[in-house]
C-alpha cells in the first residue's frame, strides 16, 4: 500500500466533513498535493480558468454546502485569489485554502546562495502575512509530525467561526508520511455567559412585549449556522412581521404571510419601507449591518436587539459571550411559553409580486427584465429548482424587491459587493447544490470574470448568465454624479465600458450566446434556454445607458 501522506490526511478530514469537490488551478509547488488529490476517493478536482474564479466557485460551493476548498500555486495564485477569500471572510464562508511554498531544501539553497525562487518575492512567509488578515486560522506546515495538528486545529476554526483558513505546506511536506486521522472534527465555540444570555433573553422578551409594532429582521448569520429551521419555529411562536436584510435574502420562505419584504435600507419596496420606519422594536438576529443600514441605525439604534457572532446588545446595553445558536435557542424557549407570544398582529397586505407597474413596455429595461424574469419563474416553478445569484450592480437591488421565493433560492454578495462574484461563484453553486444558477450580471462586472463560462461548460453546467449590457459601470456612476441619467447628462469617462460580441464570446467559451433587446425577444428566449440541459447560457440584455433603476435612485437620494 502507498504511503498515507499530509495531503491523504487533509482529504480524509475534508471528506469526513462531508467536502467532495476541491476547486484548483495547477501549480508545480502543489504538485503533490494535486497528485494525492486525483489517486483520492470520495473528492473530485474542478478545474477553473484563473485563481480568483476558482476561489469564487468555492465560496459558492461553501454557501450551499457549508464548507468549500480551493487549492492554488503559490504566491501568483493566492495573491490572485485575495479578493474571493476576502469575501468569504465578511460574509462568513469556510473556504479551505491550499497551496504549497518552496521545498525544505530549496529554502536553503535560497538562504546560503541569495536565489529568488519562483512565485516568491523573497520573503518565504508574504503569503501567510497576507491571507492571515483573511482568515480566521493561517499555517505553514513544514513539519511532518505537527502538520495534522496544524491541520486539525484550523479546520475546526474554520467549523467554528464560519471564514476561511489558509493552510500552506513546504513542497515536500505535502508528501512526507503521517499517521491516519483519530475521531472526528466538531466546532469549538467558547460557551455562552449563562447570567449574560438569560438577561439579554429577559431584555428581548420585554423589549418585544412593550413594543407596539415589533419587527424581526434576519441577517445571513441565520444561514451559514444553520440555524433556519430554528429561526421559523421562533417566528411561529412570537407571531412579529419579519424582513430580511439583503445578504440573507430567502433565508426562510418568502411567501408566508409574516414576511414583509426584504429590506435593503432605501433601496427596499415602499411598503417594506413604511413598516420599517413604523416599527418601535427591532430583532435582528444573525445580522451584519453595513452602510445600506445607516439611516436605519441612525433613527432606530436605540431600539435595537442585535445579536450575532460578534456582539450581544439591547439597545446601548451589551451583553459579554453570548453565542448566536445558543440565544436562538433561549428565546425561542422563553417566547413558547410566555403568554404574551404569539401577538395578535393585523393581516398583511398582499405584496405585489412582481417590481413594475404591470404594463409591459416593448424596451427591455432593469424593471421590464426582472418583471419577465419573475413572471416566468412562477409560471415554471423556476425557484424550486435554481438559485438566483446577484453579484455588485444596479440589478442585484433591482432584485432586492422580489416578492415570494422560497428558501435557500437566493444569492449575492451584497456584504463584500465584489463585480464578478456571481458569474464566478455559479460553478460552486451548481456543483454544490445540484440547483441549476441563474445569474443576473452587470456588464462591467461580467467582463471581469467571463473566462468562469469555459469553467462551467466544462462542467456542462447549465447556468443561465443573463449580462445586463448598458456599456457603463451604472451603479458607480450613480454614486459618483447622477445628473449623468438625466437626457443633458454625460457619463464620467472612466465609468464607460467596451462593446463585447457576447455571442461570440459566448461560442469561444463553449456557451450558447443569445442578445435579447425587447420584452417580446426575452419572454421567447426563456422558454427555450429553459430546455438546455448541459452547457451554460449566455444572454445578452440590451438596455439604454441611462436606465436608472428606481432602486437605484432611492440609494442615491434622487427623488
Amino acid at each position: 500500500m502507498s504511503a498515507f501522506t499530509v495531503a491523504d490526511y487533509l482529504l480524509t478530514r475534508l471528506k469526513e466533513l462531508g467536502l467532495d469537490k476541491v476547486f484548483q488551478v495547477p501549480g508545480d509547488y502543489c504538485s503533490k498535493f494535486m497528485s494525492a488529490l486525483d489517486a483520492f476517493e470520495g473528492i473530485e478536482a474542478v478545474g477553473e480558468i484563473y485563481e480568483m474564479g476558482a476561489a469564487y466557485s468555492a465560496d459558492g460551493y461553501a454557501r450551499v454546502h457549508g464548507l468549500g476548498a480551493v487549492s492554488l500555486q503559490y504566491g501568483v495564485g493566492t495573491f490572485s485569489a485575495v479578493n474571493a477569500i476576502a469575501g468569504a471572510y465578511v460574509e462568513r464562508n469556510p473556504v479551505v485554502v491550499i497551496s504549497a511554498s518552496p521545498s525544505t531544501s530549496d529554502r536553503l539553497k535560497a538562504n546560503a546562495q541569495n536565489v529568488l525562487f519562483h512565485h516568491s518575492i523573497g520573503n518565504f512567509e508574504a503569503d501567510r502575512n497576507v491571507l492571515e488578515q483573511v482568515t480566521v486560522a493561517c499555517e505553514i506546515l513544514s513539519d511532518p509530525h505537527r502538520a495534522p495538528w496544524q491541520i486539525d486545529n484550523a479546520l475546526i476554526a474554520a467549523l467554528t467561526h464560519r471564514q476561511p483558513i489558509y493552510l500552506e505546506a513546504y513542497q515536500d511536506i505535502w508528501g512526507a508520511e503521517v499517521s491516519r486521522p483519530h475521531g472526528q472534527l466538531t466546532p469549538a465555540p467558547r460557551p455562552s455567559n449563562p447570567q449574560a444570555l438569560q438577561s439579554l433573553v429577559e431584555a428581548s422578551v420585554q423589549r418585544l412585549a412593550k413594543a407596539r409594532q415589533p419587527l424581526v429582521l434576519l441577517g445571513v448569520e441565520i444561514i451559514r449556522y444553520g440555524l433556519q429551521d430554528a429561526v421559523q419555529r421562533l417566528i411561529d411562536s412570537c407571531g412579529l412581521p419579519f424582513s430580511t436584510t439583503l445578504d440573507a435574502k430567502t433565508a426562510l420562505d418568502e411567501s408566508q404571510a409574516p414576511f414583509i419584504g426584504t429590506y435593503a435600507g432605501p433601496a427596499s419596496r415602499p411598503e417594506t419601507s413604511a413598516r420599517v420606519d413604523a416599527c418601535d422594536c427591532i430583532l435582528a438576529i444573525g445580522v451584519i449591518f453595513t452602510d445600506d443600514y445607516l439611516d436605519l441605525l441612525k433613527a432606530r439604534y436605540g431600539q435595537i436587539v442585535q445579536v450575532n457572532c460578534e456582539l450581544a446588545r439591547a439597545g446601548a446595553d451589551y451583553y459579554p459571550n453570548v453565542r448566536l445558536p445558543d440565544y436562538v435557542d433561549a428565546l425561542l424557549k422563553a417566547l413558547e411559553v410566555d403568554a404574551q407570544f404569539p401577538r395578535p398582529s393585523a393581516a398583511l397586505a398582499a405584496s405585489r409580486p412582481l417590481l413594475g407597474s404591470g404594463a409591459v413596455p416593448c424596451a427591455l429595461s432593469y424593471a421590464s427584465f426582472f418583471d419577465s424574469l419573475v413572471n416566468f419563474a412562477q409560471e415554471h416553478r423556476l425557484w424550486q429548482t435554481s438559485t438566483l445569484i446577484l453579484g455588485e450592480s444596479s440589478s442585484l437591488y433591482v432584485a432586492s424587491n422580489i416578492n415570494g421565493m422560497p428558501r435557500g433560492s437566493f444569492i449575492s454578495d451584497a456584504i463584500w459587493g465584489s463585480l464578478g462574484h456571481e458569474t464566478g461563484c455559479a460553478l460552486g453553486v451548481a456543483l454544490g447544490s445540484g440547483r441549476r444558477p441563474v445569474v443576473v450580471a452587470g456588464d462591467g462586472g461580467f467582463m471581469m470574470v467571463s473566462q468562469s463560462l469555459a469553467a462551467l461548460a466544462r462542467n456542462k453546467v447549465n447556468a443561465l448568465v443573463f449580462v445586463m449590457s448598458n456599456q457603463v459601470y451604472a451603479i458607480e456612476q450613480a454614486f459618483v454624479d447622477p445628473d449623468a441619467f438625466t437626457p443633458e447628462g454625460e457619463f464620467a469617462p472612466f465609468d464607460t465600458l467596451p462593446a463585447l460580441d457576447y455571442t461570440a464570446l459566448a461560442s469561444g467559451y463553449g456557451a450558447l450566446g443569445y442578445r435579447v433587446e425587447t420584452v417580446d425577444q426575452l419572454e421567447r428566449l426563456l422558454a427555450q434556454v429553459l430546455m438546455v440541459e448541459d452547457r451554460p447560457v449566455l444572454v445578452e440584455v440590451k438596455i439604454a445607458e441611462k436606465d436608472f433603476a428606481e432602486q437605484i435612485k432611492r440609494l442615491a437620494g434622487v427623488s
